[in-house]
C-alpha cells in the first residue's frame, strides 16, 4: 500500500554520486583524494549489476513466487509502453532484476548550516559540486554524517530505493529492476519507471531543478496515459489518484514549512533563532500529525490500518528527523513541474506529442540560463518566488 513519500529521491543525487564514485573509481581511482569512497562506489555499482539476471529468466525459476512473478511482467509491460508510447529510450534498463536484500539501493548524507536550508557541497570529478554523498553502506552514511553533526551541522541520512545512471551502464545491462521498489503498487511502479528513463532521455548537467521537474511530469503525465490504456490499468487509477492527493498535501505542507524558515533565516531574531526555528519545526510535526490522522480515516486506508500505519512508518521517521538538511534536498522535485506540464499542454495537438515535447525539453535545455528561466517562469501558471527579475539575474552571473 502506498500512501506518501517524503522523497521518492530516486534518481537526481544517487545518479551522479555514481557517475561519480563509480566512474571515476573505474577510470583512475588512484589519483583521487579519497580513494575509498570512490572505490566503495565503484564495488556497489558494479556487485548490483552482478546481482542481475534478465527478466526471462527469472520467470523461468517455477520457484518464483506469484506476486513477484506479476510485478515483474508488470514491469516489463511498462518498459514496453515506455518506449512506444512516451518516447523514452529503448534500451537495456529495467529489463533485467536483481534482489538487493537491503531497504535501499543506496544512502545519501546531506548537510546544512543550522541558519540556512543551503546544502554542504561535496565535490567530484564527474559531476560536479553537490549537496550530498551517497553510499551502499548505511553504516558507511552514518560514518560520514558523524563529523558533520560535531561540527554543529544539521544532517540528514535518508534512503535512496531507486537510481539511474544516465545510460551510462546500459552496454553491461543497463540499470536493473531492485527489490528495493518492484513491488511497489501499480501506478508508483509505472511512474518510477518513467520518472528514471526520462533521465535518459533529456539530461542538463548541474541542474537539478530542471531534470527532476522534467522527470517528475514525465511520471504525472505519462502514468495517466497508462492507466487509461487497459482494463487491469485502469483498476488501478483510484490508488494511485489517492496517493497522489496525498502527495501533494504533504507537498503544500513542506513548502509552507520551507518558507516559515527561508523567511526565519532571512531576518533572524537576536539571540532567538534556535528557538524560533524549534516552533516552526514543532508546528510542522503538528500539522503532519492532523494530516496523518486525516489520511489513516480516509474510506481507502481505514479499511486496512495496519498496513496503513505499516506503510506510513518511513514518512514518520522523515518528519521525526526534518530538519534544514532534510528541507533543503526535498526543494527540487517540483519547482518547474508546472512549466513542463504546460510544455507538453502546447504538443497535445500534434501527432506524435511525447516525441514533439521531448524535443522542446531538449531545446529548451540548450539556451542559456537566463532565457532558460525565462522561459520556465512564463510557463508557469503562478509565478514562484525564482521568477522574481533579481532571482534570476543572480542565478545566472
Amino acid at each position: 500500500m502506498s500512501v506518501v513519500s517524503p522523497f521518492r529521491q530516486r534518481g537526481q543525487q544517487a545518479r551522479k554520486f555514481l557517475l561519480s564514485a563509480g566512474l571515476a573509481a573505474l577510470l583512475g581511482g588512484c589519483a583521487l583524494p579519497d580513494v575509498g569512497y570512490y572505490w566503495q562506489g565503484a564495488r556497489g555499482q558494479l556487485q548490483m549489476l552482478h546481482a542481475a539476471r534478465p527478466v526471462a529468466e527469472w520467470l523461468e525459476d517455477p520457484q518464483l513466487s506469484p506476486a513477484l512473478r506479476g510485478q515483474l511482467l508488470l514491469a516489463q509491460r511498462a518498459r514496453d509502453f515506455a518506449s512506444q508510447t512516451l518516447a523514452l529510450p529503448d534500451n537495456a534498463s529495467y529489463r533485467r532484476y536483481a534482489a538487493l536484500h537491503r531497504p535501499a539501493a543506496v544512502w545519501n548524507v546531506t548537510a546544512a548550516p543550522p541558519d540556512s536550508l543551503q546544502l554542504h557541497q561535496w565535490c567530484f570529478p564527474i559531476a560536479g559540486c553537490v549537496g550530498y554523498r551517497g553510499y551502499f553502506a548505511l553504516a558507511d552514511a552514518q560514518a560520514q554524517a558523524q563529523p558533520l553533526a560535531a561540527q554543529g551541522m544539521d544532517v540528514h541520512v535518508y534512503p535512496v530505493p531507486a537510481y539511474s545512471t544516465l545510460g551510462w551502464f546500459n552496454w553491461l545491462g543497463g540499470d536493473p529492476l531492485l527489490d528495493t521498489f518492484v513491488r511497489w503498487p501499480e501506478g508508483e511502479l509505472v511512474g518510477l519507471l518513467f520518472h528514471e528513463l526520462s533521465h535518459q532521455r533529456v539530461y542538463l548537467a548541474g541542474d537539478m531543478n530542471f531534470n527532476e521537474s522534467y522527470a517528475t511530469a514525465v511520471e504525472r503525465i505519462g502514468t495517466q496515459a497508462w492507466l487509461r490504456q487497459s482494463a487491469s490499468a485502469v483498476a488501478a487509477a483510484p490508488a494511485w489518484q489517492a496517493a497522489q492527493h496525498r502527495r501533494a498535501q504533504f507537498r503544500a505542507l513542506t513548502q509552507h514549512t520551507r518558507q516559515a524558515l527561508e523567511a526565519l533565516y532571512a531576518a533572524p531574531p537576536p539571540h532567538t533563532l534556535a528557538e524560533a526555528k524549534a516552533r516552526i519545526l514543532q508546528d510542522f510535526r503538528a500539522r503532519y500529525q492532523d494530516l496523518r490522522a486525516q489520511w489513516l480515516a480516509s474510506p481507502e486506508l481505514a479499511a486496512r490500518p495496519e498496513a496503513a500505519a505499516q506503510s506510513l512508518q518511513r514518512l514518520d521517521r522523515w518528519v521525526a528527523q526534518a530538519n534544514n538538511a532534510a528541507f533543503g534536498a526535498l526543494s527540487a522535485y517540483d519547482l518547474w513541474v508546472p512549466a513542463f506540464e504546460a510544455l507538453f499542454a502546447q504538443q497535445a495537438g500534434k501527432a506524435a506529442p511525447w516525441p514533439a515535447f521531448h524535443e522542446a525539453v531538449e531545446q529548451l535545455a540548450q539556451r542559456p540560463e537566463a532565457e532558460r528561466l525565462q522561459t520556465l517562469c512564463a510557463l508557469m501558471p503562478e509565478r514562484p518566488a525564482v521568477c522574481a527579475p533579481a532571482a534570476i539575474s543572480s542565478a545566472t552571473r
